[in-house]
């Protein structure tokens, strides 16, 4: 009887491995490598040949990026080059140095060691101190069953796991499961998944970063089959990832950007605020809305039009008889500082004959493998359609010529829509049968969107040279941030608008995990889209603070289904009021923010951070989901509770000054109960921080030598130095990645007798600065006794004046010192002397 139970145990142990009967296969037929028979080194590759031609290649691409390829049948060959990669040469390796050990093999890169054990192949990767980061799980490293390849790694139980692109519910991965297969999810839940994007890239807490380089539906199991392993599965394709050590989280998110590439810039004006609506695709629409805006003085600088604009799909003509005269409409736009966007669907309506036979004589539609002629595609309007095959080399000329015709009208940009392609979601598995030039569809369909937006942005260069695109994309792959911009698409509750609150609250997570998966420059569709509107009043408060979120995205769009208007003066003079005053507020931090644009372009950085990026070892901030940095020096707290009184909100280490009002500063490492009424947007700024600011103004840049208005808020520690740079380009060509810019380096520290304050110019590749005059505001200081300006006393005002004069004035009410500079040298010194 011991013996019989001692059997059942072993089968049952054996039943609940990894890959055992997971295809209902016996475990005998799954693939593994095996032993390890032989290796080859060739420079900084290193090729393991084990049993059964199973062969490993392992690329020491920098002494912290290293490319792992498994193939069980040692070809390594695939059908295309990667989508997502395009630099694989990273600094600290010349060729592999390897080791034989008792166990196997040993590779030291300056920074990993990897260790290899023979038998079976196992590789495990430790940092240079041996602290175990990444390791197989057991002998299944790699099992294939049947199609399906699946790597398996060992789950530390500390371990947890962010990023995985845009995806909803918790920051924290672990426990979690996640399909990658971009799909068109109206009303989507705040968890549910796929979504619109595709992005196979996660972070570890241990300090290392994964990419999975497979575009076909992949599947990620965080820890959601047992608390001792994790895995990553492709149906098709090749075995191919690459593993980035930080060990800092920033750190691995800029190996993955030189990975991938950097993130393009948006025009100035994108980073102002925008108007769309489903059914804004009006002359006398559009000309209403510009005018409801400027007659309020209500910033804006984008009017968005939605999908009917056009005549058919897409043939890119204006559609007759809703436009009297589209040049004139965007000349008289334009002369009001408003710039227009129009979409763009990636299909050809069959309705639109002369444009669909044409694509469909030149072979440029993805083809029906069963028949061999043009997929006929079903689609939410316009009929049935053909789509456009972007994979086809030829059809980048076709399409750029059609593209630009509304760009010589005067339209600004574009935005990408339905580019899944839409209604080809996991359950539409008759689009398998789509054969495109470089695959079939089960492989090119997450990549499909890339590809659309890569033409549309390469053909927007090529006819409109050195000028800064804008477009704006909602399915998209790894590598989307060298083409377009991202929004998290058909965000709301379509059953009952005002049960919407849960669909608010989850775009925080939504936006912050888009952002670590370099999406630095993302936008929700501010009032959620879905959803009919009956009752103004009634969603006037969820509006409010869907739009108060919104001013805080890097991107800022209001939009919504159908004709379902939600310009912010249709929901009372209280909201009005409040909601002016949100968008007020990030025009006003428009140098902030287009600093912060430029760090993403360098670093891969995002705007909107979880607290997590900037503040690692604290585990509290991977709870506070529903707030985030803005820039490292701003922390914003949406409200996105109904009726709510208080937010609960975490400060992280420092001292935290309140942005509305500076009298009141809390200490870090601790959650706080903050009063809000309607009006309350929470933002604490951290002490040790300067804020650059101008004035409101109707849209970006409508006044080009307005003022500067530098915040101080410095730190309680004497000896810490505060310091911003401000970034400053000509907002609209690409010369910023020649590297033509200016920045102001400002620099607040103390000294003996009080403190200083720098100003540096640093103008590169003939950028000149402009000039500007200055405002300082030294936030709860001393009354100084007595301010230099390069060495020369400046006048005490009595009282704050308007006239550009230097001088200094010191407001006893709220403990802050203010300097006005006017038309300042570029490098400026001032000393503060305390009483």
């Amino acid at each position: 009887m011991k013996l019989y139970r001692l059997l059942l145990l072993v089968c049952f142990t054996w039943f609940l491995l990894p890959g055992a009967t997971g295809t209902g296969m016996d475990r005998s037929e799954d693939i593994r490598p095996g032993n390890i028979l032989a290796y080859k080194i060739d420079g900084k590759e290193v090729v393991f040949t084990c049993e059964n031609d199973f062969q490993v290649k392992l690329s020491i691409l920098g002494s912290d990026v290293i490319k792992v390829w498994m193939d069980p049948k040692g070809e390594f060959m695939r059908s295309n080059p990667s989508f997502a990669v395009v630099n694989e040469a990273f600094e600290g390796i010349e060729e592999v140095n390897i080791q034989e050990t008792p166990q196997g093999y040993e590779i030291y890169t300056g920074t990993l060691i990897l260790r290899i054990n023979a038998r079976p192949f196992r590789l495990s990767i430790f940092d240079k101190y041996q602290r175990l980061l990444l390791d197989d799980y057991q002998e299944n490293g790699f099992v294939q069953k049947q199609a399906d390849k699946v790597v398996y790694k060992t789950l530390k139980k500390d371990e947890f796991f962010l990023g995985l692109g845009e995806k909803g519910g918790s920051l924290n991965r672990r426990g979690q499961s996640f399909t990658m297969w971009n799909s068109d999810k109206p009303c989507y839940s705040a968890d549910e998944d796929p979504l619109y994007k595709s992005i196979p890239f996660f972070l570890s807490s241990y300090g290392y970063g994964v990419f999975l380089d497979n575009t076909y539906k992949t599947e990620f199991k965080m820890g959601s089959e047992s608390e001792d392993y994790y895995s990553f599965q492709v149906p098709g394709g090749e075995m191919v990832y690459y593993v980035m050590y930080g060990p800092d989280y920033k750190q691995i998110i800029g190996r993955y950007t030189q990975l991938t590439g950097q993130p393009i810039m948006p025009p100035n004006w994108a980073l102002g605020f925008s108007q769309s609506r489903g059914l804004l695709t009006r002359e006398d629409l559009t000309r209403d809305i510009a005018e409801g805006y400027r007659s309020r003085n209500i910033p804006c600088d984008i009017i968005y039009q939605d999908i009917g604009w056009t005549q058919h799909l897409q043939d890119f003509n204006w559609r007759e008889g809703n436009y009297e005269n589209p040049r004139k409409m965007l000349s008289d736009l334009a002369d009001k500082g408003f710039k227009v966007v129009v979409s763009q669907d990636p299909v050809i309506s069959q309705v639109n004959e002369s444009q669909w036979f044409e694509a469909d004589s030149l072979g440029f539609f993805a083809t029906d493998i069963r028949t061999g002629e043009s997929y006929d595609m079903p689609w939410p309007w316009g009929g049935n359609c053909g789509v456009v095959d972007f994979t086809h080399p030829e059809v980048a000329n076709w399409w750029g010529e059609y593209q630009q015709k509304p760009i010589n009208d005067g339209v600004k940009g574009f935005w990408t829509d339905m580019g899944e392609p839409a209604w080809s979601n996991e359950e539409d598995v008759d689009r398998l049968n789509m054969q495109h030039h470089a695959g079939m569809h089960d492989e090119i369909h997450n990549v499909y969107g890339l590809e659309w937006d890569r033409i549309v942005t390469e053909q927007f260069e090529k006819h409109n040279p050195n000028t800064r695109i804008f477009q704006m994309t909602r399915a998209a792959y790894a590598g989307l941030q060298r083409y377009t911009f991202g929004w998290s698409g058909d965000a709301g509750n379509g059953g009952n608008i005002l049960n919407g609150w849960s669909s608010l609250a989850g775009q925080i997570p939504l936006a912050l995990s888009s952002g670590m998966g370099l999406i630095p420059f993302w936008a929700t569709d501010i009032s959620g889209y879905c959803g009919d509107i009956s009752s103004y009043s009634g969603f006037a408060e969820l509006y409010t603070r869907w739009l108060q979120f919104g001013a805080f995205n890097p991107l800022s769009r209001i939009h919504h289904e159908g004709n379902n208007a939600v310009e912010p003066w249709l929901f009372g003079e209280e909201v009005l009021e409040i909601v002016k005053e949100a968008i007020e507020l990030k025009y006003q931090l428009f140098p902030y923010l287009y600093s912060y644009s430029r760090e993403a372009y360098d670093t891969g950085l995002p705007i909107m951070r979880a607290l997590i990026l900037e503040y690692p070892d604290d585990a509290e901030a991977l709870k506070a989901e529903h707030q985030f940095l803005f820039g490292s020096e701003l922390l914003v707290a949406p409200v996105v509770e109904q009726y709510a009184s208080i937010k609960r909100v975490y400060l992280p280490a420092g001292e935290w000054v309140d942005f509305h009002d500076p009298s009141n500063i809390f200490r870090g490492r601790q959650w706080i109960d903050y009063p809000v009424d309607l009006s309350t947007v929470p933002i604490f700024v951290k002490k040790g921080s300067i804020i650059p600011m101008m004035p409101v103004m109707q849209y970006i840049h409508e006044e080009d030598n307005y003022p500067l208005t530098f915040m101080v808020f410095p730190a309680n520690n004497g000896h810490q130095a505060t310091e911003f740079s401000l970034y400053e380009d000509d907002g609209e060509s690409n010369n910023y990645k020649r590297d033509q810019f200016g920045k102001r380096i400002i620099q607040y520290s103390f000294n003996n007798s009080g403190a200083e304050l720098k100003v540096s110019a640093q103008e590169t590749n003939g950028y000149p600065l402009t000039q500007r005059d200055y405002h300082i505001k030294v936030i709860n200081t001393q009354e100084p006794k007595r301010i230099e300006l390069n060495g020369k006393k400046i006048r005490q005002s009595r009282r704050p004046s308007d006239n550009e004069k230097l001088q200094w004035y010191w407001d006893k009410e709220n403990n802050t010192c203010v300097i006005t500079i006017p038309e300042p040298d570029k490098d400026l010194k001032l000393t503060v002397t305390h009483k």
